[in-house]
């Protein structure tokens, strides 16, 4: 059957092969220790730059690590400004609206929104790594602030303490970041699939959009809840208090925000326009409550008042973990000076990107234009309609609902779908902090499922080779007669070993019923191979001394191929390999199944159940 009668080199000859699998050299633990914990922490090597280099080298290069500007401002040149300049004053004209708009979305009052893209921007200025990362407030994470602080404080019935617990809250937020950052911790993040991100995210941008019904149709009392039924409940029990005008006004600036949208995504070139619509319904909407008295018409504004707003003004390559240290600090440092929770939204730095920006720069005029904004403009928008600010908002999240995402996800792994789809549910149907839970839990458990339940599969051998292929993804493989090739596909943990002993033995189990229905020759050996085993805990050696024993009981013979060498070196101090034998451990699959193959033509069946029987090739 199959390639039985292939000839191996090795075992026609009956030598033996030049190479054995080897014990790697023992390493003191300080050492190992040392090692485990910068690949863990370091593994870019962030420290490399400074060896060998002289004490004063040191110092500028650690200010250069922390503030990049330290670096690539003494290079600064005219020729730069220009690019930057213009970058700056089109992200502004988008900071602007936005940070007025997300404020809302925190209970905020709107000049907050505008303070935390004057501060934050400049700190990153100086500490941050990026060329094209634009600061600014976003939207998920002030719905965030606003429906977990308003859970235990009412904005309205008790703002300075709403205040308080705002600021104190981004800068908590901001040492958690820059401790994260300095503690190389930032691989954390990684442990958030893209399928709970792609529902969280969706899930979230729906709920502001639910939200923002209110500013639409000119209601005036509101539900704090953010569920969907919650919200559906409010807006249809209050139908006589809809303002049609509002709504009028509303569904023409949103049609307008995603026309200019759209037309930007097809002309790349024209970016400025979708840059600079936001910017533009504010200044539209405004000069119409001014001349046709919205206001008196069910046209809510915005009022911000210019005394209020300056006394509060008086009080490339990127390193993951540096830049959590930049928004961290810059969050820390913003929080006292009024400003809430920033970071560096994903549509702003792509404006900021598309419009040539060259360096950090961009955020440096993106804060100037703000300050100005501040200092002469905030008069202006006392007659800013609330429904513009809801459009703006509406329009940018209709971008986070992420649909081709979640079709690729369907497309190409329906559990990942289903992830996807619990996260957006779980914002959407019960909270944003039930559906962050969910997201980060789902997340956790598709790990441990990957950790806990690893893939074995069946080889075989693809004809006229010695090569072996998993039989399903290769139907043209053949099985080699009296010898089951296994493949372990993840590393072997007190999580998994438990699952691994009753799968081989499984496996085992159906291999020799398929020979007895087909009537082969009787199942011999079980080859293991461990090509894609990195690692092995004490609880995998005991799983592999049960597996030898169960095997050994049922006459068939343990054999293991290509282990790595921490997987030897654990094999060999726990005393593995001195019991099964170091002539059973091969360097490939192929020579493993020619000494089989070799044993099973040449010797008695019978002698495999000595466990110190010797193979062909003692390697």
């Amino acid at each position: 059957m199959g390639n039985a009668d292939y000839v191996y080199p090795s075992a026609a000859e009956g030598g033996e092969s030049l190479h054995k699998a080897a014990i790697p050299p023992p390493q003191p633990f300080v050492k190992s220790l040392k090692n485990s914990l910068k690949e863990t922490f370091f593994p870019d090597d962030p420290l490399r730059q400074f060896k060998n280099q002289p004490a004063r080298r040191k110092i500028v290069l650690g200010l250069q690590y922390f503030f990049p500007v330290v670096e690539w401002g003494p290079r600064y040149n005219p020729g730069l400004l220009k690019s930057d300049l213009i970058s700056g004053i089109t992200i502004a004209s988008l900071a602007i609206p936005q940070g007025i708009s997300y404020a809302k979305l925190a209970n905020l009052p709107p000049i907050l929104g505008l303070y935390s893209s004057f501060i934050p921007p400049l700190i990153y200025a100086m500490m941050g790594s990026s060329k094209d990362l634009a600061v600014g407030t976003v939207a998920v994470a002030s719905l965030l602030m606003g429906a977990m602080l308003g859970a235990d404080v009412n904005a309205a019935q008790n703002p300075t303490l709403y205040l308080h617990l705002a600021f104190t809250a981004t800068f908590f937020a901001g040492v958690f970041q820059a401790s994260l950052g300095l503690l190389r911790l930032g691989f954390i993040v990684d442990f958030l699939s893209h399928a709970t991100i792609v529902g969280f995210m969706g899930g979230a941008a729906t709920v502001v959009c639910l939200q923002q019904l209110k500013g639409i149709l000119g209601l005036t009392h509101f539900t704090h809840a953010t569920d969907l039924v919650s919200v559906l409940r409010s807006v249809f029990s209050q139908i006589h208090e809809w303002r049609w005008q509002s709504g009028v006004l509303g569904c023409g600036f949103l049609l307008f925000l995603l026309i200019t949208k759209y037309f930007s995504k097809k002309k790349p070139k024209f970016f400025w326009i979708s840059a600079m619509a936001p910017l533009t319904s504010v200044i539209l909407g405004s000069l119409l409550v001014f001349l046709a008295h919205a206001e008196k018409h069910g046209v809510e504004v915005e009022g911000i008042a210019a005394g209020r707003s300056f006394a509060m003004f008086k009080h490339y390559n990127i390193d993951g973990n540096k830049e959590m240290v930049a928004i961290g600090t810059m969050n820390m440092v913003g929080s006292c000076f009024s400003c809430y929770l920033t970071t560096g939204p994903f549509s702003r730095s792509a404006v900021n990107y598309n419009a040539g920006c060259k360096t950090a720069v961009s955020n440096v005029v993106m804060a100037i234009a703000v300050m100005l904004t501040l200092l002469f403009l905030t008069p202006l928008f006392y007659y800013t309609p609330i429904v513009v600010l809801s459009s703006i908002i509406i329009s940018a999240m209709l971008g986070l609902i992420d649909y081709d995402a979640a079709i690729h996800l369907w497309k190409v792994d329906k559990f990942d779908f289903l992830v996807c789809i619990a996260a957006y549910a779980g914002v959407v149907f019960a909270s944003v902090e039930i559906g962050l839970v969910i997201a980060v839990v789902i997340s956790l458990l598709r790990l441990l499922l990957f950790v806990a339940r690893p893939r074995t599969l069946v080889l075989g051998n693809l004809p006229n080779s010695t090569v072996y292929r998993n039989v399903e993804q290769y139907p043209n493989a053949d099985n080699v007669p009296g010898i089951l090739i296994l493949e372990i596909d993840a590393p072997i943990y007190f999580a998994n070993s438990s699952y691994l002993r009753e799968r081989i033995i499984r496996w085992v189990d159906e291999e020799e019923d398929r020979i007895k229905a087909s009537g082969e020759s009787t199942l011999q050996y079980v080859v293991l191979d461990m090509s894609a085993v990195g690692n092995i805990d004490t609880s995998g050696i005991s799983m592999f001394e049960e597996i030898k024993n169960i095997l050994t009981r049922r006459g068939l013979k343990m054999v293991l191929a290509n282990p790595g060498a921490e997987v030897m070196k654990k094999l060999d101090k726990g005393k593995f390999i001195e019991s099964l034998g170091h002539e059973w451990i091969y360097l490939t699959v192929a020579e493993a199944v020619a000494a089989c193959n070799y044993r099973l033509h040449s010797c008695k069946p019978n002698l495999v159940t000595d466990e110190k029987a010797e193979p062909w090739n003692n390697v």
